[in-house]
This record gives C-alpha cells, structure tokens and sequence, in this order.
C-alpha cells in the first residue's frame, strides 16, 4: 500500500507550485491506506455566500487520493490521472477548517478507488465523496 518510508514533510513539499498549495491543503497524517489532511475555510475556498465551495470540498478529496495514489505507485515507470470524482455535499461551513479522510478502497494495477469524508471543526459530516484514479504506463 502507502510508502511508509515517505514522511508527511516530503508529501507537503509536492504541494508546491499547485492548486493544493494555493487552496492551503496540508497533509497531516497517513497510514499504510488512508491519508489525512486539512483546509481552511476562508477566501481562498468560500463561494459567493460565504460558504465553503462544493468544488473547493471535491479538490481536496481529488488532492488527498491523488497524492495516496502518487505514493502507491513508483512514479518513474507510472502516471496517476484522476478520472471521476462525486462529491455529495451535507451541510455548510463558513469558517475554520475542514478535515478530510481518504481511504483508498480499491487499488489495482490500472484503477486505484478513493473513498473521501469531510468533517467540520466539531467533526460533522460535510461532505462524502468517492475518486477514481487511472495509473498509466509512462512512455519511454
């Protein structure tokens, strides 16, 4: 399953550059086949009303499996390239942060399936969603 010889620092220092970076995901734990992380609900994820975004909750399911994904996998002979994400969301948040758990439930040698939960600050559901990630051949 996960690499457990990759520590959280060097799983964070991949958000470089990227909209996980932008968005202030942040890894803070992992297993041999879950992933924890973290966002703030503030500008840079609140929709219009002041909510946070459903697509803002989808990025971060989508981020957290695909760097699960990206550490399955020897990322020299392998690409990881999510192909369906859904995301059902429960209930609102406006402020704080938001914490989010990954399983992955399925990891085969094409398809890898992530299952993904929100939980607000007094660790209510806010949204439940699954991800499918495709592992390809990297072209020689």
């Amino acid at each position: 399953m996960i690499n457990p010889a990759i520590s959280i620092e060097q799983v964070n220092a991949m958000r470089a550059n990227t909209m996980i970076e932008l968005l202030g995901i942040e890894v803070v734990e992992i297993g041999k086949d879950f992933i924890i992380g973290r966002m703030p609900v503030d500008k840079r994820t609140h929709q219009p009303a002041g909510l946070l975004h459903g697509g803002a909750s989808a990025a971060m399911i989508e981020s957290l499996g695909s760097l699960g994904s990206a550490l399955i996998v020897d990322m020299s002979k392998y690409g990881i390239v999510g192909i369906e994400i859904n995301a059902n969301h429960i209930r609102g948040v406006k402020d704080g942060f938001v914490k989010a758990k990954v399983e992955i439930i399925h990891c085969g040698k094409s398809t890898h399936i992530w299952q993904g939960n929100l939980f607000d600050e007094n660790d209510k559901l806010v949204c439940t969603g699954r991800l499918t990630i495709l592992v390809v051949n990297k072209s020689v």
